[in-house]
Order: C-alpha cells, then structure tokens, then sequence
C-alpha cells in the first residue's frame, strides 16, 4: 500500500526537485499538493506547482492555492536565492491544468477528516502557515495526522536568512510554533543534514544525462541556484534541501539523527525564527522531534536520479 502524502510547498527550484521525486516513487500517494507563500509569492508558488505536475506528465495531481502570508507577520520572499519566477533556470510552459476552486486549508482539514486517521502524512517544505492554519481552524485533524515530515530549522548550521534562523521557519514563526507543539509526530529535516547533501557538476552532469525533459529541467535549476549558495558558503555546490524530506519516505536508512526536544523562538532580538533544539539533552523539554543531523549523500542522490529517470 503506498504512503498517502500531501505535499505543503512554496516552489523554488528544490521544492520542485522534491514534488517530482515524490511524483516517481510508486510507494507514495500523493492525494494533493497545496501551495503556500514562500520563497516567491502565492500567485507563483501555485503556478510554478502546476508547471513541475505538467512536467512529471502527471496532471492528475490536484493542486491547491492556500494562505498569501504569514499568520501574524509580513511576508519575506526569496526572489534573490530562486530569481524572479521562483523556478529560474528551466525555461517552461505555462501551465495548462487548473487551479482547484477549494482553498488548500479547506482541503487539508476535508482530507484529514475523509481519510482514516493515522493514515496522512503532510510533507511541508516551506514556511508552515497552511498547516497551522488548518490545525487552529480545526483542532480534530490533529490527532488523524500520521506524521509531519517538514523541511526547516537549523541548529549546527544556524541560519540562511539570519544569523539564527532558517528561510521557512523565520517566513512564520508563530505557525511553526503551532506545529511544533501540536503534538505530531515530526521528523525535521535542517540545514544541518540539507547542507550535506550538496550539488556537484558530476551530479547536475548526471541529471542531465538522463537525456529527458525531466533531466534537463533539474540541471537547469540546480546549476541556477548554486551559483547564489556557492557565493554565499563557500562550498562546491548548492543543497538540495526539500527533496531530503522524500528520501527520508522513501530511504530512512540514508539518514540518522536524535529524538529531542525543538522549540521555536517567535520573540527573540536577534534570533526570531530559531529552532532551538535541544541536541545535548541540556533543558529537561520532552522531546517532541526527530531532528536528522546526517546524510549519506551519495546515496541521497542515487536514488534521486534513479526515480527522476522514470519520468
């Protein structure tokens, strides 16, 4: 029986990475996609999900818009890190498949309450403000979550948008906060493990070796975005951080890390959007994460070019 997932995204080339590796793999179900305002605003994020449906040739795939905005701040995008349309790089068609008319919150909670409990899995891989919002809106889909498996946070690695804080927790802490206590089994995947899983000219090489619109499409947009994070860390290549939360589905084994204990700093001077994980095991919190810290990265991206060549 496949995993039932539902993909939470603000696409950014990574974010589209991830929706096709989880489109290839025949163990996951992907019962939806909703779109969130993130790493581009939500007029884009929710064209740019179409576009990587289209493109995986999987138009089946309902795609929902969600919230525009943070729950109780301003928005902050990622223009510079994923260029204007959020998918720079890949020159592709718009798309031809609607827009669902339901508003993603709306089929969140429908989901959750439609399904048998325990059975859905949310994959958000970008700022946490459709999930929160659903679960403020309608505390009885809590409980009928199997897991939420999220891209976000940051502990060794500290920040990529502060010097504290990861992209999609800062976008909106006080969703975060609302996921991260709600008592959800969560499995976090931070910079921690996503900076180690890094870009190579072999690896890009590989993608577009497959010799498939696919394959093309993801060397056009890891070689556009490494340029940025090689500029900025210094390294050899650009993470690919949101498909980590596929592989984790689909290969646990590729990954390791600690049941502890992560809070989200929504006050903080300095550090508003911290993950503040409790690694050491220092503050007496119960756990309530599994925060992954290591990564077999060749492995990582064997199996993400092995699935990208079946579409």
């Amino acid at each position: 029986m496949p995993q039932k997932i539902i993909i939470d995204t603000d696409p950014g080339q990574d974010d589209a990475v991830a929706i096709l590796l989880a489109l290839a793999s025949p163990e996951l179900e992907v019962l939806g996609i909703t779109c969130v305002a993130g790493n581009v605003p939500l007029a884009r994020t929710s064209r740019n999900a179409r576009v990587v449906c289209e493109l995986a040739g999987r138009v089946d795939v309902p795609v929902y818009a969600g919230c525009d905005g943070p729950m109780r701040r301003s928005l902050v995008t990622a223009e510079h890190v994923h260029g204007k349309t959020g998918l720079d790089g890949a020159d592709l068609p718009d798309p031809t498949m609607p827009l669902q008319p339901t508003h993603a919150v709306e089929f969140l909670i429908d989901t959750l309450r439609a399904e048998p409990a325990g059975t859905v899995t949310l994959v958000p891989i970008g700022p946490l403000t459709n999930i929160a919002s659903a679960f403020e809106r309608a505390p009885d889909i809590i409980s009928r979550v199997q897991r939420i498996v999220l891209m976000g946070g940051a502990y060794f690695e500290v920040g990529n948008i502060t010097p504290a804080a990861e992209f999609n927790i800062y976008v909106d802490p006080e969703a975060a906060e609302i996921v991260f206590r709600s008592g959800v089994p969560l499995v976090v995947v931070p910079l921690d493990v996503t900076h180690k899983v890094l870009t190579t000219p072999a690896r890009i090489d590989a993608f577009r070796a497959l010799g498939t619109p696919v394959g093309d499409a993801v060397a056009g947009w890891t070689d556009f975005f490494e340029r940025f994070d090689m500029a900025k860390y210094g390294s050899d290549g650009a993470p690919l951080h949101d498909p980590c939360t596929i592989a984790w589905l689909l290969r646990p084994a590729l990954f390791a890390g600690r049941e502890i204990n992560v809070e989200i700093e929504t006050e903080g001077r300095f550090t508003t959007g911290m993950t503040v994980a409790d690694w050491w095991g220092v503050s007496g919190r119960a756990a309530n994460a599994l925060f992954l810290g290591n990564v077999d990265a060749d492995g990582f991206y064997a199996l993400l070019t092995e699935r990208l060549a079946r579409l």
